[in-house]
């Protein structure tokens, strides 16, 4: 069994968008029995949120499989972000870092612009940035809060999608990062599931779409996942019961989930595959 760190954990917060180098314990996400085989060997990979989480582990493993990749993230995580370029020239790769918001469309044609003159292609897009706050009442949610979960959690991946299509080519793949919020609600998280199930839609709507241009469009959902996401989203004493209800008892770890994200990308594994949602969720059958 895979050791990773049990609830309860620690109580803690933070003030958005949140730091992974301010979590205690920090993320997981360098997946040291994962080895690479070269199943991305020469591709370019850009993904949002790439700078903690499920986004960095993902960047690692996307380096370590041969790809070069470009993050984005928000100004205010610059130094998550120069931590995940450090850990991607470690696996011997280039990590190009654009800072910016994904509910901006010019910005998204920015951040695909800048990747294709540094790294002349692309090929693989992850749409993983994400926001979300928690309200024990529905009342609660203010037209402001549901206005920019939407905006960074669907509107970004249209945007991003919008602006990378002109530049994939067949045997390309789109990834989007979905949740059993998605599939199952949460009464906590009404707006974010919300946005979540639309992913699903999205996902499975979109690999019709593009289906005869040979690009692949799949999903994963993860469970829950101890990422900056909950420590600016929850109470303290919510945090700390982050994923203990789980049947393994514990949150699942960045290293854990970032494993799929790979077997998508690569055409060795999936090209078989296109409007799947793959979850990630220890042994919940709620989220089957």
């Amino acid at each position: 069994m895979q050791n990773e760190p049990k609830s309860p954990l620690p109580a803690q917060s933070q003030a958005k968008p949140g730091l992974d180098s301010e979590m205690d314990p920090k993320p997981r996400y360098l997946a040291p029995r994962y080895r690479g085989a070269g199943k991305l060997r020469g591709k370019v990979a850009l993904l949002t949120g790439g700078d903690s989480g499920i986004g960095r582990s993902v960047a690692v493993l996307y380096a370590r499989e041969g790809a070069d990749v470009a993050i984005v993230y928000l100004t205010p995580e610059q130094t998550d972000a120069e931590e995940t370029k450090r850990a991607v020239a470690a696996e011997g790769r280039q990590c190009l870092l654009i800072s910016g918001d994904v509910t901006q469309p010019q910005f998204c044609k920015d951040a695909v612009a800048r990747t294709i003159r540094e790294f002349g292609h692309l090929d693989i897009l992850v749409n993983n940035a994400a926001y979300q706050q928690e309200q024990e009442n529905f009342e609660d949610i203010t037209e402001e809060q549901f206005d920019i979960t939407f905006k960074t959690n669907i509107y970004g991946y249209f945007y991003m999608i919008k602006a990378a299509l002109p530049h994939l080519k067949p045997g390309s793949a789109i990834i989007n990062c979905g949740s059993v919020a998605g599939q199952n609600g949460n009464p906590k998280l009404v707006d974010y599931a919300a946005t979540k199930a639309a992913i699903h839609g999205f996902t499975k709507s979109l690999a019709q779409n593009l289906v005869g241009r040979g690009i692949r469009v799949n999903c994963v959902a993860p469970g829950p996942i101890w990422t900056p996401l909950q420590p600016v989203s929850k109470s303290p004493q919510s945090v700390a019961k982050h994923g203990a209800d789980n049947p393994l008892g514990r949150p699942e770890q960045p290293e854990e989930v970032s494993p799929a994200f790979v077997f998508l990308a690569s055409e060795a594994d999936s090209s078989y595959m296109s409007g799947e949602i793959i979850v990630v969720n220890g042994a919940d059958p709620s989220a089957a």
